[in-house]
């Protein structure tokens, strides 16, 4: 077993004592357990522990930086709504593509939709200067979902 695997089993492992909660982890400190770079933490996050494989992850770098990690219910009756739950104040592009990926691939919502939602958030769309760029990203985005699951 790779270090990485070793890495996801451990956090998985972690998140089946407490489904329902938030495990919050220190990138440094689980480096340390493994005996690797805090990178290698970072990779196994983004690749194994993301909206397509429903998970909700939040991130802060630094000193007082934290993991925070969160299975999607799959039986929730709306992903949409978990989705605009997760959202906060602030959303950069990679996750916003991933959440809506996530979504077409539960077809909560369809291509069409997709790739509109995906052109709103879009770099080429918000052409201000960060972290303002992620705040009105992450407005659009619950405005566009929002939009989605009303019935007019």
């Amino acid at each position: 077993m790779g270090m990485s695997d070793r890495i996801e089993a451990f956090i998985m492992e972690l998140l089946k004592e407490e489904p329902d909660q938030w495990l919050e982890l220190r990138r440094n400190e689980l480096a340390s357990v493994f005996n690797c770079v805090p990178s290698q933490i970072s990779y196994v996050i983004s690749t194994r522990f993301c909206p397509e494989r429903g998970y909700i992850v939040e991130s802060r770098r630094g000193g007082s930086g934290y993991l925070r990690i969160r299975r999607m219910d799959a039986d929730a009756e709306n992903p949409i709504r978990r989705i605009l739950q997760s959202i906060g104040g602030s959303l950069d592009y990679p996750t916003a593509k991933a959440y809506t990926e996530y979504l077409a691939g539960t077809e909560a919502i369809d291509g069409k939709t997709a790739r509109l939602i995906l052109s709103a958030v879009s770099d080429n769309s918000l052409t201000l200067n960060q972290p303002e760029k992620d705040r009105i990203r992450a407005g659009i985005m619950k405005n566009m979902l929002a939009a989605s699951v009303v019935t007019i």
